[in-house]
């Protein structure tokens, strides 16, 4: 680990902002022998909420939709690979919000919905985060590989960062 520890309030920053620049990771549900699935995440900073656009047909709508929703995980890593995160939450269905589908409606989006924003199949799922554990690694690959060799060098642990529990609501 890194000299330097990591802040929760660092940890945090460094998750939202690598969340705004690459916003796929796998979203579960918190049940035994619930698989995640890559889903493309959309931050609402206003509120922290977490948006995410599927089919009303899938599982994971389904499954979302019981009672107030489920507890759920968002698992994350950024495309630098220096945040990982697993974020821990409640999943619900917000349902066919006109503002929320104009302000992130965008040509990937539209590729799964051929009748487009007013696809009757689109739904939104609303992600609530409350915790989760980030592990931030500034410097990229070739400091981590810096790192590793450094390591094998001389017989210490590599300084791969820091890793944080954050509250994010």
């Amino acid at each position: 680990m890194s000299d330097k520890p990591l802040t929760a309030a660092e940890a945090e920053t460094e998750f939202w902002d690598h969340l705004k620049k690459s916003n796929t990771g796998m979203l579960g549900l918190d049940q035994p022998g619930y698989h995640a699935q890559p889903m493309t995440a959309f931050r609402e900073e206003e509120t922290g909420t977490i948006w995410f656009f599927t089919r009303e047909d899938t599982d994971l709508a389904k499954d979302a939709a019981v009672g107030s929703g489920q507890s759920a995980m968002f698992h994350y890593g950024s495309k630098d690979q220096n945040v990982w995160a697993c974020i821990h939450g409640n999943l619900s269905v917000h349902g066919h919000d006109r503002e929320i589908i104009d302000r992130y409606w965008n040509p990937v989006l539209a590729a799964w919905y051929p009748e487009g924003k007013d696809d009757r199949m689109l739904t939104i799922l609303r992600f609530d985060a409350d915790d989760g554990r980030v592990w931030v690694n500034e410097g990229g690959f070739f400091k981590f590989a810096y790192e590793i060799a450094k390591a094998n060098a001389t017989d210490t642990l590599p300084d791969v960062g820091g890793v944080a529990d954050v509250k994010l609501n």
